[in-house]
């Protein structure tokens, strides 16, 4: 005789319902988002924003058109460091602290890695954007 097992309701698996940033117009790259620029749409799609807290304040990395779900790729801090800034490297291990100027190659926000040329050596070497405007040099 078969038997009937009963699921309590918390353990059904709901419909989830999630929310998904779009534009509402387009967005052309290095271009600060505010809440005109976003629409909040009811389908969900994997690998986008959700929150408009969550990109207002950001930079546009990419252009973004009219009616496109905003993804997490699409936008980021605003750039402190241009290309073609002079900018100063930092190397730290142990106690030792070593610094230069370097010419900033790329352009990007606090957390960002670039590509920084040494202006004393002439080299190129790759670092992360501090909230200074410095580029950290790690081994």
């Amino acid at each position: 005789m078969k038997t009937l097992l009963a699921l309590p309701l918390c353990l059904i698996a709901a419909p989830v319902f999630a929310e998904t940033l779009v534009a509402a117009r387009t967005i052309r790259a290095q271009s600060l988002l505010s809440e005109q620029d976003l629409v909040i749409s009811d389908a969900t799609i994997p690998g986008t924003l959700a929150l408009v807290e969550d990109a207002v304040g950001q930079e546009a990395r990419v252009t973004i058109y009219a009616g496109r779900p905003l993804r997490m790729g699409d936008v980021g801090p605003p750039a402190i460091v241009d290309r073609n800034d002079i900018v100063t490297l930092v190397f730290e291990q142990g106690g030792l602290v070593i610094t230069s100027d370097g010419r900033s190659l790329g352009r990007g926000g606090e957390g960002d890695r670039i590509r920084v040329m040494n202006l004393s050596s002439r080299t190129s070497v790759f670092g992360q954007i501090d909230s200074q405007g410095q580029v950290v040099v790690s081994k």
